[in-house]
């Protein structure tokens, strides 16, 4: 597989479905705010993915789209390294989902984990649809149009990027062979300078006859830091470098992350479908007794009763927002009765509702200046859109498309 021309780029996205919740943002948001410093970020609100099960009913999707973007902001990432934006004001997604549409088996989407899954939890929603079946790859096209290295996911969302590889592999396999290669890259190689084409041409001698994957290391890198080549001479001079033709769209690999677990108010995974969930924004007071009567070790039936805290969906949230010297004072207090459940939760409680006060009042400043984040989403949908034009180019061309 060739090296990924964006080698330092990262996307993500999620769908708008309502106001975000903490199980949102210890989930994924805090991690984007992290690596928006670290690479190259492509963050998207997929309000086209929102439809594959919730087409009947879209009158709230553009309260929601918005919502959706000022909590993001609200939450720290940052428009000034990171790149937001809405799926469907760039429609090369839609384009780049029907052209890979033309060559993904029809077997490959039906065996989707997620897919049966999805349908039998949902049973009382009608998901006999296209949108539904095809969702994993317009998911695909939405991370191929970017050609980034990382796709930051949960374990549980491994298979999502495995058949966006796969996807991927296949178009290579199909389109990756160009007429007159050797040329183009020959000329490729001179306009990297005298001095670099030498360099080029001994690593490349080092690594296919002696296998040395140090050299091969030093030529990515060295194609990767010029900024003469073009993107299409830059996959050239990657794919003659590995003895392959050239990788039209990379195979991007997954950037594992370590979600923690944020439990709802019943003990079940934090969800809206649930209606566990502690908001973004929620006011202090709707915080305060949500957690008071969140759910507890069921063993605890009197003050006195000792507990377990591993038994206790509390103990999660402990986990998140506490520090050890508090987490040490859990275990020892509960373990021997020493303090109870509502004492437990005090320290608890401060910590989350100094968070969330904290993301809302930065959130309501957004709400008071509405064209500022239009502003920030044209200006994030403009720079997607050179993006994906850049990368339907090539595929174009390496399906001869891209007619004169």
């Amino acid at each position: 597989m060739s090296s990924n021309v964006q080698n330092r780029r990262v996307l993500s996205g999620m769908r708008p479905t309502g106001q975000l919740h903490l199980g949102n943002y210890h989930g994924a948001l805090k991690n984007w705010v992290e690596l928006q410093y670290q690479y190259e970020c492509y963050f998207f609100i997929a309000d086209w993915h929102a439809l594959t099960t919730g087409y009947e009913d879209t009158s709230r999707l553009e309260e929601y789209v918005w919502t959706m973007a000022i909590d993001w902001l609200a939450a720290g990432i940052n428009p000034g390294v990171s790149t937001l934006f809405i799926q469907s004001k760039v429609p090369e997604h839609a384009e780049l989902h029907l052209l890979l549409s033309m060559i993904t088996p029809l077997g490959w989407l039906e065996r989707v984990p997620s897919y049966k899954d999805q349908q039998a939890q949902l049973a009382e929603r009608d998901l006999g649809t296209y949108g539904f079946l095809g969702y994993p790859l317009l998911q695909s096209a939405d991370i191929l149009l970017y050609r980034p290295q990382y796709v930051p996911v949960g374990e549980d969302q491994v298979a999502h990027v495995e058949i966006t590889r796969e996807i991927a592999r296949r178009f290579n396999h199909i389109y990756g062979r160009e007429t007159e290669f050797e040329l183009k890259v020959e000329k490729a190689i001179k306009s990297l300078g005298s001095r670099n084409s030498a360099l080029y041409r001994t690593l490349r001698k080092e690594f296919q006859e002696k296998g040395d994957s140090e050299a091969l290391s030093k030529a990515r890198a060295l194609l990767d830091s010029n900024a003469r080549l073009t993107v299409a001479d830059r996959d050239r001079l990657q794919g003659y470098l590995e003895g392959t033709g050239i990788s039209v769209l990379p195979e991007p690999e997954v950037l594992l992350t370590a979600t923690p677990k944020v439990p709802g108010l019943d003990g079940r995974k934090m969800s809206k479908s649930y209606g566990n969930t502690i908001g973004l924004r929620e006011d202090t007071d709707s915080i305060v007794k949500k957690l008071k009567t969140m759910q507890t070790d069921p063993a605890r039936v009197r003050r006195t009763d000792p507990g377990d805290p591993e038994k206790c969906p509390v103990w999660d949230l402990h986990k998140v927002y506490s520090s050890d010297q508090t987490r040490d004072w859990v275990q020892s207090g509960c373990r021997s009765a020493g303090i109870g459940c509502l004492e437990c939760k005090t320290p608890l409680i401060e910590k989350v509702v100094e968070e969330v006060a904290a993301i809302s009042k930065r959130a309501q400043e957004y709400e008071d200046n509405p064209d500022v984040v239009r502003g920030i989403i044209a200006q994030g949908c403009e720079r997607a859109r050179e993006a994906a034009r850049d990368t339907l180019d090539v595929v174009r061309h390496a399906m001869a498309m891209d007619y004169r």
